[in-house]
């Protein structure tokens, strides 16, 4: 069950990223679906994984539902709404790194009441995926308690907030080293892993390094893949891809080892290509 955003990315092709009082030409422009949440779902139904995708959209959203249908993502849990869907503005530099400002929308709306319904929908042994671009994430985690599911979290886009969520009741946090430096105040690979290790001793932790690849801890266990080289044309969505790649082959019973391996296989892939739902690649092209 993946409780997350959906969003309608524009993405602009610039030089360099803008500067303050600067008005900056595009090379290009795209219109893309997006959202974390909605990014790691199609992710997990191409890897092959059975996946229902819980979110909300404004009456422009309609193709994106339809996006995540085609991709094999069970929808009935996405609800529209008139509130405009949530929105991303993206831009993507010479070098293929981007900078994004997101708009909420729909994505911030949830209530009491749709997120009972929603973890009502959860069965005893389920994965619970959840992002940071929703409303009310910790209460969702406050209310995912006692419900015998395993709470995986990917505190993106960080803030402040986060702090102040249960996070002792997640399983396995999925963080890149923006997200760790904030949630242990560390900055070395090393150091956020042990940190995490003491803040949340029941956790696991799966830190992903960009081109220094990815590391999995949990108590005396520490595990780390290598990336591939590849020539980066737009690394939107390789973070997301990365854990849907990762997730369902954990959910299927695979060893961390293959985990790790499928997810920077597949990441790898995400970023010689532009977008971030469209840049995701399918399981026939990792194996």
């Amino acid at each position: 069950m993946n409780f997350g955003s959906i969003n309608i990315d524009y993405v602009y092709s610039v030089e360099h990223f803008v500067r303050p009082g600067e008005t900056l030409k595009s090379d290009n422009y795209t219109i893309f679906s997006g959202g974390k949440g909605a990014n790691q779902s199609i992710a997990l139904a191409r890897a092959k994984a059975e996946v229902i995708h819980a979110g909300k959209i404004g009456n422009d959203g309609a193709w994106l539902k339809e996006k995540l249908q085609k991709s094999g993502v069970n929808t009935s849990l996405i609800k529209t709404i008139d509130t405009p869907t949530g929105h991303a503005v993206i831009q993507v530099n010479k070098d293929g790194e981007n900078a994004i400002i997101i708009h909420g929308g729909a994505n911030q709306t949830f209530t009491d009441a749709e997120i009972e319904e929603v973890l009502d929908s959860c069965e005893a042994g389920d994965f619970l995926l959840l992002q940071n671009e929703i409303n009310a994430v910790g209460k969702i985690l406050q209310k995912s308690q006692n419900r015998d599911l395993t709470v995986i979290f990917n505190p993106a886009p960080i803030t402040d907030a986060i702090q102040n969520y249960p996070l002792e009741f997640v399983d396995i946090f999925i963080i890149n080293e923006v997200e760790g430096e904030t949630l242990t105040k560390q900055k070395s690979p090393d150091a956020i892993l042990n940190t995490m290790q003491k803040l949340y001793p029941k956790s696991k932790t799966v830190l992903t390094l960009g081109k220094a690849g990815v590391i999995y801890t949990h108590n005396e266990q520490r595990i780390k893949t290598a990336a591939l080289k590849v020539k980066a044309v737009d690394t939107t969505g390789a973070g997301d891809t990365f854990i849907g790649y990762f997730l369902a082959e954990l959910s299927r019973g695979s060893k961390i080892e293959k985990c790790l391996e499928m997810g920077t296989r597949a990441s790898a892939i995400c970023v010689t290509r532009k977008g971030a739902a469209d840049s995701i690649p399918k399981l026939e092209e990792i194996i």
